[in-house]
């Protein structure tokens, strides 16, 4: 909505069709962090158990007034909406009026004419005015349905329904003008549905909304990928959509498939608007980023750097998260799958969106890679890394069923806590329980002590469906019950992930002489104190705590939504270090070629840059500022940093920022 200008403060009512996550999400987050006062939601009556259950995990939902409208059965209709539009107002008729005797153009006119324009008739002289006497008639407005049937099982009931059939032809009610059909492709292959359909009349037009709906709707990441694959195309491969391989649903009504910014207009005609609807246009992007000065020399000088290796296909890691707190334009929140070999992958966190990213990925693929996920790691409970938990399960389980495959539950290891949240999701909501099997991540900590024998089994089970020596997990300076953890392969690659965390000297520890560290770097340099009160690293901090754990490399990651593009380099880059990005795509053989990317993508990105290093300089001269005014008025003449070991970049830095303190 962001992306695309459309304001989530006016949004003050929200209407759901069932009680899912796919319905849900973290719509009601969205709507907090963006400082919505109000909104009244109508829908089923578990909505307000929902409402309780979220707060397990994200505190009070102070700052908004969320209202839910009572659940009545007489005007209440599972996975139905019927619209009505405001009835357009009469016109008064001023001549008729006049010939009516009516008090035209004096003050007693006013009551009269409010009376019959709202329907009503008046008694004037002992005559009494008819509103159809002197006003045009009022104008219901069209009506449209919302309905959703999720499956098969919903077909009959949705086809018989009362309410529904007054609609249809033959029925009591005008006909709509538009239906909106949200229902998946084997609904729509219903002989029953079908027929069904079609009893809403030729002037019906219908809107299809599903799995195989092809619409690109976040257009800022399309573009920035298809920049970041000139680069290097194995490591930043280009976005994918969904096609279908199966035929589409025939229907002989009249239907059309939505799209992104997709409108139909109500009044003053019917009619389908696609001026907005978004469209992907790859080469304007890549002939934006050739223009670029410096960009395409640096990219030669990339490729010509590089020599062609063959590089092991796995393990591989593709980021499809890598900003921190809330879902933006070009970073999504928290999540990285690692893909162990051609059968088996662990979902390293799994924040809002981390479905949708995985369709963005591997396109048509998308189940295949879902059937593939063995287990899931959360590293602690703030809802950028794991409110896309719930869709993850329940689109593995349809992709499972799809493909033909068994089924058989996640191994979720995550802080235990979780479960208040997941138990009361699954009492009030949905079933979810099934899909799991939990592991405590302080059942993996270095020497834990694990009594039950069920713990064991399933750690057990972890570890050989992985084909791992060790998961080892470890305790986080971060929020409360947050981790890291550690992942040995059988092979002898060892992969380390920090979660949020400052540095800490237990994932040094537990990550001696990693191949890859995974580390968070929220923040910039010199914005330590900011980082402290977060909990979060700078990037010199997380790139420190890879040297002392003797790392091979080091990938940075989730980055402060402020970086949107890419964060600020600094002094302590080196040939050991990467920056990632969302879809970026890691395989250890890649180590060596990653920073030789960071010419180009420079260049790229230098109008970023330039502008967070002036925000940085106006930082830091009004950081001295405000010491160069303490030592005045203390009689020092100097700093604190000026009785520190001086170094020669910061003496510099020093230097320049006085000149300027005395020009200003």
């Amino acid at each position: 909505m962001q992306e695309h200008k459309l304001k989530v403060a006016r949004l003050d009512n929200i209407f759901l069709t069932r009680m899912s996550w796919q319905n849900v999400g973290g719509m009601i987050l969205t709507l907090k962090d963006t400082g919505v006062p109000k909104c009244v939601f109508s829908g089923p009556p578990q909505f307000d158990k929902y409402l309780a259950a979220i707060k397990s995990f994200s505190g009070s939902l102070q700052g908004i007034e969320l209202a839910v409208r009572p659940y009545t059965e007489p005007e209440y209709t599972d996975d139905t909406m019927t619209v009505y539009q405001p009835i357009t107002q009469r016109n008064f008729l001023v001549l008729k009026a006049k010939e009516l005797g009516l008090p035209v153009g004096t003050s007693a006119i006013g009551p009269i004419v409010a009376a019959l324009k709202g329907g009503k008739s008046v008694t004037y002289e002992g005559k009494e005015i008819r509103p159809e006497d002197v006003c045009t008639p009022s104008d219901p407005g069209p009506t449209f349905l919302v309905l959703e049937c999720p499956s098969e099982e919903f077909v009959d009931p949705m086809c018989e329904n009362e309410k529904l059939s007054r609609y249809q032809t033959r029925g009591s009610e005008s006909p709509p003008a538009l239906v909106v059909h949200i229902v998946p492709e084997a609904v729509l292959e219903s002989n029953t549905y079908k027929a069904w359909m079609e009893r809403f009349g030729p002037t019906t037009e219908h809107l299809i909304l599903n799995e195989n709906n092809q619409t690109v709707h976040n257009l800022r990441s399309h573009k920035i990928q298809s920049q970041l694959h000139l680069i290097h195309p194995e490591i930043f491969p280009t976005l994918k959509t969904f096609h279908t391989e199966e035929p589409l649903a025939t229907l002989t009504v009249p239907i059309v498939r939505g799209e992104c910014l997709l409108k139909y207009q109500l009044r003053p005609t019917f009619e389908w608007q696609r001026d907005a609807v978004v469209v992907a246009d790859t080469d304007e992007f890549i002939k934006e980023a050739t223009e670029i000065p410096g960009f395409l020399e640096r990219v030669e000088e990339c490729k010509s750097a590089l020599a062609d290796p063959t590089v092991d296909k796995y393990p591989e890691v593709v980021f499809l998260g890598t900003g921190s707190a809330i879902p933006m334009k070009i970073r999504n929140v928290s999540s990285i799958i690692l893909n162990i070999d051609t059968t088996r992958s662990v979902l390293l966190d799994c924040g809002e969106g981390t479905f949708g990213q995985l369709c963005r990925h591997y396109g048509s693929e998308v189940d295949e890679v879902l059937c593939k996920i063995v287990a899931i790691f959360i590293s602690h409970l703030h809802a950028d890394h794991h409110t896309g938990l719930l869709n993850v399960l329940l689109q593995r389980e349809r992709a499972l069923k799809f493909l033909g495959k068994a089924f058989s539950p996640v191994l979720l290891v995550t802080p235990i806590q979780i479960m208040s949240w997941l138990q009361q999701y699954h009492d009030n909501c949905q079933e979810i329980l099934r899909h799991i099997n939990v592991i405590p991540a302080r059942a993996l900590l270095d020497g834990a002590e694990v009594t039950k024998l069920r713990t064991q089994d399933l750690i057990r089970s972890l570890l050989n469906k992985l084909e791992l020596v060790k998961f080892q997990t470890c305790v986080v300076r971060h929020c409360k019950n947050a981790f890291g953890c550690s992942l040995q392969h059988k092979s002898g690659w060892k992969m380390v992930y920090s979660g949020d965390t400052m540095p800490c000297p237990a994932l040094v520890l537990m990550g001696q002489n990693a191949d890859l560290l995974i580390h968070e770097a929220t923040l910039e340099d010199g914005l330590e104190e900011e980082a402290v009160e977060k909990t979060h690293s700078t990037t010199s901090q997380a790139i420190s705590v890879g040297m002392k754990m003797n790392a091979k490399f080091i990938m940075l990651n989730h980055f402060s939504q402020r970086y949107a593009k890419i964060p600020l380099f600094s002094a302590d880059f080196n040939e050991k270090v990467g920056i990632a990005f969302d879809h970026m795509r890691v395989r250890f053989g890649d180590f060596g070629v990653i920073p030789r990317l960071f010419p180009p993508l420079k260049a790229l990105f230098a109008e970023e840059i330039e502008e967070m290093e002036e925000r940085r300089e106006k930082r830091e001269l009004r950081q001295l500022k405000e010491a160069l005014s303490v030592d005045v008025a203390n009689g020092t003449g100097s700093t604190k940093r000026d009785l520190e070991e001086p170094d020669p970049d910061t003496e510099r830095k020093k230097l320049k920022l006085s000149r300027n303190v005395a020009e200003n």
